[in-house]
């Protein structure tokens, strides 16, 4: 990311792993950061922890009116978000054959459908603001496999030819959509 003191950056799944590492460069790079994950108090510690002028909100990503209304307290609190990273995900491993339809849903809905959620929103802000990045991250996994965790994979698979297909659509808006597969 080129990254301009003051802009402002919404971190999906910013309050442990690789969201955390994330938040904590951008905050020394000078990026006003929103931290966003399922439990509240987690978020409210790492914004905390990255100093003054951070934001810490809860947000399910697989629920579009969350999101939405996450997006709209950022604008209202921080500004236009010029930066989007989707770091949310969750991985239940297990055989295929012993993975219940709801594990499978769930990962579907977290790591899939919550990244095209956040990123619908986003663009439309960044289009708004004439630019912005987006940084997906997926998997090692979605691009090799791995045994006990093919719906994970799948999800992660998903993410690649979603991004491509995105930053095809939002290129003439000087929006950059990016997956990063880290493993």
């Amino acid at each position: 990311l080129f990254l301009k003191m003051g802009k402002v950056c919404a971190i999906f799944g910013g309050s442990r792993g690789i969201g955390k590492a994330v938040a904590e460069l951008l905050a020394q790079k000078g990026c006003c950061l929103a931290i966003i994950a399922r439990n509240l108090e987690v978020a409210q510690t790492t914004a905390r922890n990255l100093g003054a002028g951070h934001l810490a909100l809860s947000c399910d990503v697989s629920s579009e009116q969350e999101v939405q209304n996450t997006f709209e307290e950022m604008q209202r609190n921080l500004g236009p978000i010029n930066y989007l990273v989707n770091a949310a995900g969750i991985n239940r491993d297990g055989l295929l054959l012993r993975t219940k339809t709801e594990d499978m849903i769930a990962q579907i809905h977290t790591n899939l459908l919550g990244t095209m959620l956040t990123c619908k929103a986003a663009v439309k802000s960044m289009i708004q603001q004439q630019g912005g990045a987006i940084v997906n991250i997926g998997s090692i996994v979605g691009l090799k496999g791995n045994s006990g965790q093919s719906v994970y994979s799948a999800t992660k698979a998903g993410l690649v030819g979603f991004s491509r297909s995105l930053a095809k659509e939002v290129a003439k808006k000087q929006i950059r959509v990016n997956v990063v597969a880290p493993g």
